[in-house]
């Protein structure tokens, strides 16, 4: 048979997916509950989720990663090692943080896994011994990321998107571990480990009406308290493009990141070309981004795109590691490849391959437990139409080359990103500032400075 007879065969009909729909049900102290019963493995698997507003911690900024920390060592209830203990004995798993918990274990053992996990985050045992050993990794891990430019390069994306006082924007230093005391973690878990915004997802081998007397007997007693929500300033782009500079002498690699600020909500008719789009520009192997500065160019080991979607603000960043010598032209091809995605429909063939990877990642994942906890989260918490995953295939199938194009330009502000780079003022500003964009000096902390301070920044 020649070359020339072979065909790629054609795209199938989308398959059809049963999405399971959970049985709900509320505490009084607005505890949200939903139960997903799925007999055919003995298996089952907890999932509870604290969706508070967005926080600025300040002069504090760390607590609540050592709150997440502290979190399982130790309840009231029964000791660390005993609690580790009964788990192995058991088989299961128990995972604790500031923004709740999740387990997993054999149906025969549903019960007591599940009051495990409650003692661990209703009566969880803070002490100061736990507290010093967390803060002891916390700084070996930010003396050990000081000179990384990657490291630097993701706190300053933050903080010129956000605002150092944006809780987006805030970051952890050696002072702000320094500042937390046990009080302000006890008083951190008091005022946001709270049952108001919180979900328990349960998938698995469980009959509704007994779990549904146990979710009530161990965490009925929860007490019911109100979280202040704070307002903050809306993070604003910039008015053009512009280069925002960090000088890194150390850096082998220059770390370039194109940043805007979006808002796109789950619930948003334009979400599914958002993502798409998205993923054409820097979402895969076969990205735009990927194919240019490494396959064509050879400049980095990968590029990617990534936007953050939810119900409060986020930002579109797209980024990569490239060779020192080649920053400047890096720079120029992320430009045009952004904007190319602002100005140029994608091809038919390309946008039908990548919806029918988003299809089959999707069929793929809908019977795992975790994927169908996060489905029936996200209805909740994202305030989607309650039949949004079981239209996910038809609506993916629908977007079109023009949705794509027109969600580019409204989520892709390449007239209004920033173009962050950490790299060696000496080897890669010459290039930069050929390039006749507007270059803004910052230290490794985002404060701004003059060209003349970056040595002396460092």
């Amino acid at each position: 048979m020649q070359a020339q007879d072979y065909k790629q065969p054609k795209q199938g009909k989308p398959p059809v997916v049963n999405v399971k729909k959970p049985q709900i049900f509320s505490l009084s102290n607005g505890l949200k509950v939903m139960v997903v019963e799925d007999h055919k493995l003995p298996r089952v698997t907890f999932n509870l989720t604290i969706d508070n507003p967005p926080y600025a911690e300040k002069d504090k900024k760390g607590v609540d990663d050592l709150t997440s920390s502290l979190m399982g060592n130790g309840s009231v209830k029964i000791s660390k090692d005993d609690f580790n203990e009964e788990l192995d004995f058991l088989g299961a798993n128990v995972n604790f943080n500031s923004h709740g918990a999740y387990a997993n274990s054999l149906s025969k053992y549903a019960g007591r896994v599940l009051e495990l996990m409650s003692f661990g985050t209703l009566y969880p045992n803070f002490s100061q011994e736990e507290l010093d050993k967390e803060k002891a990794k916390m700084r070996e891990s930010l003396k050990s990321q000081e000179k990384s430019a990657p490291a630097i390069s993701n706190r300053v994306v933050d903080v010129l998107s956000f605002g150092k006082e944006h809780p987006m924007g805030e970051y952890i230093t050696l002072q702000t571990i320094d500042n937390v005391s046990l009080a302000d973690i006890q008083h951190y878990y008091n005022a946001y480990f709270v049952p108001e915004n919180a979900y328990l997802v349960i998938i698995g081998d469980v009959k509704f009406n007994e779990v549904k007397k146990s979710v009530e007997t161990l965490f009925g007693k929860w007490q019911k308290r109100n979280t202040t929500v704070a307002s903050y300033p809306e993070p604003a782009n910039v008015g053009a493009l512009e280069i925002n500079f960090v000088n890194v002498p150390t850096a082998s690699q220059t770390e370039i990141s194109v940043v805007n600020t979006v808002h796109l909500k789950m619930n948003a008719p334009d979400f599914f070309p958002a993502v798409i789009a998205t993923h054409i520009l820097g979402g895969g192997y076969n990205s735009n981004l990927n194919m240019n500065l490494r396959e064509a160019n050879g400049w980095t080991y990968g590029a990617n795109s990534s936007m953050g979607v939810g119900k409060y603000i986020d930002k579109l960043r797209s980024s990569s590691s490239v060779r020192v010598n080649a920053t400047d032209s890096a720079v120029v091809e992320f430009v045009k490849e952004i904007k190319k995605m602002r100005t140029e429909k994608v091809s038919d063939q390309l946008l039908t391959d990548v919806k029918a990877g988003f299809i089959g990642r999707f069929v793929m994942n809908f019977e795992k437990p975790q994927s169908i906890a996060r489905y029936a989260l996200n209805t909740e918490i994202e305030e989607l139409p309650k039949d949004f995953y079981e239209n996910y295939i038809k609506t993916i199938t629908a977007v079109t080359a023009d949705d794509v194009l027109k969600a580019a330009n409204k989520y892709f502000l390449i007239d209004n990103s920033r173009i962050i780079i950490i790299g060696n003022a000496e080897v890669v500003l010459p290039g930069l500032k050929k390039l006749n964009i507007p270059i803004h000096y910052f230290d490794k902390f985002g404060s701004p400075i003059t060209e003349a301070q970056l040595q002396v920044a460092q």
